[in-house]
Order: C-alpha cells, then structure tokens, then sequence
C-alpha cells in the first residue's frame, strides 16, 4: 500500500510559503523538480515517492509558487524566483549529495541548480528537457500577432492540452528567462547524466534533448529516446525506465580524475521503445 509522504511548508521570509514533502533515507537524496503549471503531485512525482519509501530513500519533492498548494500566483512567477524556491528548498530541507530529476521546465531549473549546486551534485537525470524554453520554444512557436500582443499586454493565454484551463505567459517570464540561458555556451557536469525524451513529444521535440546532450560536457551521459513516447513519460513503462536512469546515476561512482576540458559525454541516442 502506497505510503505517500506528507505535505509541509517552508516559509520563503516574503510572505510566501513552498509546499513540499520529503523522506529521509540513505544513498543520495531524490529531488524532483516539475514543469510548468505541473505540480508535485503528478505521476512521475509519486511514483519516485513511492519508490524511495520502498527503497528507503532520500526524496524531495515541492510546488513552486503560484504552483501546486504552494502561495502565489502563477503569473508573478519566474525562470529566477522559481530558481530560488528550488534552491532554497534544497539547502533547507536536505543534506549531502543529491540526484536532481528534471521534467520539462523542471530540466531547466534541474540544470541551473546543479550548476549552483555542483559540490553536492551526484547524478542528474531530465526528462523532455526544456532549457532556455522561452527564448528558444515559446517565442518561436507563436505567431507575430501572439508575440506583438505578449510584449504589449505582457501576458497571453494559450490553449492547452492538458487542462481545461489556458496555459498563461507573460512578457516578464520571456524577458526575465534571458538572465538563466544555458545553451548559448557549453555546460560542465562532473557527475552521470541520463536524458529522456519521448520522439512522440508535440511540446518539445526530441531533438532537442540531442542538443543538449552535445552541449553538456559530462564523463558519463546517456540519451534514451522513447519512440512511441510522448511529453509527459508516465506510462508504467516510462516510469520503469525513469526508476531505472535513477538508480543508475545513483550508483555510479566518481570518477578519481575530471573528464578532459573541451569533451563532453556521448550525445548518441540510445532508443528504447515504450
């Protein structure tokens, strides 16, 4: 029987406060970052939970604000202050080395926060990866009317896919975004890197994660592409695979000398079926 953990609150000092939920256990601590408008009780999320009960795990899972049963409102977020609740949620709620799982956005703020974070950080794994999402996705899949209305309202509803409700953008997450890209210059992770992308994807596609994956210099990466997958990944199958990438780059042992500057882990995909 599923055991979830329980929800708590940590006060971010400005009136605000992150839900989060979060076990003790041993190896490296599981930490889970969401996508956009996803929250921490989305299937990926508990299916980790679950595991780590299982296992006895280190796991953390939270809702940035205006997500989830997080306060605030979602259209006074950003790339930075959603940034901020995930590394304040980090260095207050848990200890020692961690493995960041990252989906969609959440791959984003994963890799900012293991820059951030690099001494602690043990194994990185991201699913449908979206880095730099609203400089090189958004404003490249609207329109020029959607575009000239976002910058002049500085807002715009889009209809989405996965709610009844429109997915909301606004003019200061394009323009705050630009201070966290990362794809503009190469990304040196010390630690395994695991890549998940389904070739299903109509959000971000697949090629994107092999871009990436050329981008970051890590000693030990690895690109899965799920051919009949789509954006979210949570089919059992996909969560298998999920679980499995987790184990893996929590496993994986340091290596005693730095891969050489300038070379990066392989970018070649490795297919999976789903």
């Amino acid at each position: 029987m599923t055991d979830k953990s329980s929800v708590r609150r940590l006060d971010r000092g400005d009136g605000n406060h992150v839900a989060f939920a979060a076990r003790r256990g041993t190896g490296p601590t599981v930490v889970f970052l969401g996508g956009f408008r996803s929250d921490m009780t989305g299937t990926k999320a508990l299916a980790l939970d679950e595991w780590a009960r299982r296992r006895g795990r280190g796991f953390l899972r939270f809702d940035y604000l205006g997500h989830g049963q997080s306060s605030g409102r979602f259209e006074e977020g950003t790339i930075g202050r959603w940034l901020d609740d995930s590394l304040a949620a980090i260095d207050r709620l848990t200890r020692g080395k961690l493995v960041l799982v990252g989906s969609s956005m959440g791959g984003w703020l994963a890799l900012l926060a293991a820059r951030a974070r690099a001494d602690r950080l043990a194994g990185l794994v991201l699913i449908a990866p979206a880095p730099d999402f609203t400089r090189e996705l958004l404003l490249k899949d609207l329109t020029p009317a959607q575009r000239a209305r976002l910058k002049r309202v500085g807002r715009l509803e889009v209809p989405s896919q996965y709610s009844p409700e429109p997915s909301v953008f606004t003019w200061r997450l394009v323009e705050e975004g630009r201070r966290h890209l990362l794809l503009d210059k190469p990304l040196r992770l010390d630690c395994p890197v695991r890549l998940l992308h389904g070739q299903k994807d109509p959000d971000v596609p697949w090629e994107y994660s092999i871009r990436i994956a050329r981008h970051l210099q890590s000693p030990d990466l690895v690109t899965t592409l799920v051919k009949d997958g789509d954006h979210r990944l949570s089919t059992p199958a996909d969560i298998a695979r999920l679980i499995s990438a987790v184990e893996e780059v929590s496993a994986s042992r340091p290596r005693s000398r730095p891969a050489p500057r300038g070379r990066s882990g392989s970018a070649k995909p490795r297919p999976a079926r789903a």
